[in-house]
């Protein structure tokens, strides 16, 4: 988004810039091309002077001495000294003197225009603008010789425009030095702007990922930006406690409605025990109902660990998570055995992460204990870590029947059971107790299908100290 922002505020300064920069090279431009076409002005006026000499009339009436020759003189100095060229011309274009010899008026569309001009008694308004990339354009400039309020012949100079173009392109290059400073300029201060607007949009997406993640503690720290930003994040605050204390209500009731039911449960169990007694010996209904209050006491130790694990602090440290998956595939391996499944590990033998010890051990008991539920007799669980990138992996990948793509989806939802695993002892909180541990330390879990068939679970770590918010700083590693 700042990228985007800065590119919009770019264009629109270097647009403003441009907008002034432009007219202002141009009126340069234009200063400078008057200025010569002034001076030609002046000097062709001066020609036109010696010119009615040389058709024999002066200002007093008297003759001079021949004019024509003076005239060429004079014409030709001009153009040793300047280099431009410069000649009379009658009406019909014939010359009366001109120099360099042989140089014939020019009769381009747009020098036509100025000998017309002159022979309609008007001076030259000046040629279209030169360009410094205008390399072969000419400056023509005609004026008039009157006599009587007749026109009787044109003087003409054409000059080059080498030194012309030199100065234009002189006096743009301080215009285009002024003008990549202020885009410099301009740049930092749009900088500096994109900062001090996006910096409390940064501070509220860090802390709403965080909330997301688990850490609802997250809050936005006061600090600059435009109003509206802050009061957004004052908002934001006020919802996130809002939302927070309403989960703490809700775990509150989970937990004390999980620990107040114990211990009716508990008794209640106890006289099914004691009914029993009188009961015949192998009855189906006292079985049934002794398996179903079982299970309502497990879904109740279930909900009060789930709402432990969402109230309580990750203790993240530096772990060896191969060590860690070492020791609890040991653990399990006689339950493994039991049931005639082989419980293995593979990949790197020490690979280091950030996370909870005591967290990650009981989300590896419920993962492998799962997997080793659903995997037939004479199946295989493979445990393996594998380090990649700034991640590490903890694949469980069993051999079972798997699941169908519409229930992959559903796997961890709180309760959810798939249809033809309802037999099976558990309460169908397990994997949402994992998610909730996990998730506590910015640790991650997701599910796919293993190849040929049965379920990967993938349990995955940051290899680095993850940026909290300083409520709930990572411990230091232990010595």
């Amino acid at each position: 988004m700042r990228s985007r922002l800065l590119l919009l505020l770019t264009v629109l300064l270097a647009t403003v810039l441009l907008a002034l920069g432009i007219p202002l090279a141009t009126s340069q431009a234009s200063t400078e091309q008057q200025r010569v076409v002034v001076d030609r002005i002046d000097d062709t006026a001066r020609f036109a002077s010696l010119a009615q000499f040389a058709a024999g009339l002066s200002p007093d009436g008297d003759g001079a001495a021949d004019p024509l020759g003076t005239l060429q003189e004079e014409l030709r100095r001009y153009h040793e000294v300047y280099g431009i060229k410069a000649g009379v011309f009658q009406r019909d274009g014939e010359p009366m003197a001109v120099a360099p010899v042989g140089w014939a008026a020019p009769r381009g569309e747009e020098d036509g225009d100025a000998f017309a001009e002159a022979l309609a008694g008007r001076r030259s308004r000046g040629p279209g603008q030169v360009w410094p990339w205008d390399d072969e354009r000419t400056l023509v400039v005609a004026s008039p010789v009157i006599r009587d309020g007749d026109v009787i012949a044109v003087v003409v100079t054409e000059s080059p425009t080498g030194p012309l173009r030199s100065r234009i392109l002189s006096g743009w290059l301080p215009i285009g030095y002024g003008l990549a400073a202020a885009m410099l300029l301009a740049l930092a201060a749009a900088h500096q702007l994109t900062g001090w607007i996006l910096r409390p949009v940064r501070v509220l997406d860090r802390a709403t990922h965080e909330i997301s993640t688990g850490r609802m503690t997250a809050r936005v720290a006061p600090g600059g930006g435009p109003p509206e930003l802050k009061r957004l994040a004052r908002s934001f605050n006020e919802m996130a406690d809002h939302v927070e204390e309403i989960l703490e209500q809700q775990r509150a009731f989970v937990a004390d409605a999980s620990h107040q039911l114990r211990n009716p449960l508990a008794a209640l169990l106890l006289r099914i025990e004691l009914l029993g007694l009188d009961l015949p010996e192998g009855s189906a209904e006292f079985a049934s109902v002794q398996a179903e209050g079982k299970r309502l006491a497990r879904v109740l130790d279930d909900l009060l660990d789930l709402a432990l694990a969402e109230h309580t602090a990750a203790d993240l440290r530096l772990t060896d998570v191969a060590a860690l998956v070492a020791e609890r595939i040991g653990s399990w391996r006689p339950v493994a055995g039991r049931g005639g499944v082989v419980l293995r590990q593979a990949g790197a033998g020490a690979v280091t992460g950030w996370a909870d010890p005591v967290a990650l051990s009981s989300a590896l008991d419920a993962v492998v204990d799962n997997a080793l539920k659903f995997t037939p007799f004479g199946g295989e669980v493979t445990v393996t870590v594998t380090a990649e990138g700034d991640r590490v992996t903890i694949e469980t990948a069993d051999t079972g029947r798997g699941l169908d793509d519409e229930e992959l989806e559903r796997i961890g939802d709180r309760f959810w059971r798939a249809g033809r695993h309802q037999n099976v002892a558990g309460s169908g909180l397990g994997l949402s107790i994992v998610h909730v541990l996990l998730a506590a330390g910015g640790a991650t879990i997701a599910y796919a299908h293993n190849q040929p068939h049965g379920l990967r679970v993938l349990v995955s770590v940051p290899r680095h100290a993850p940026e909290v918010s300083p409520q709930r700083r990572p411990a230091p590693a232990a010595g």
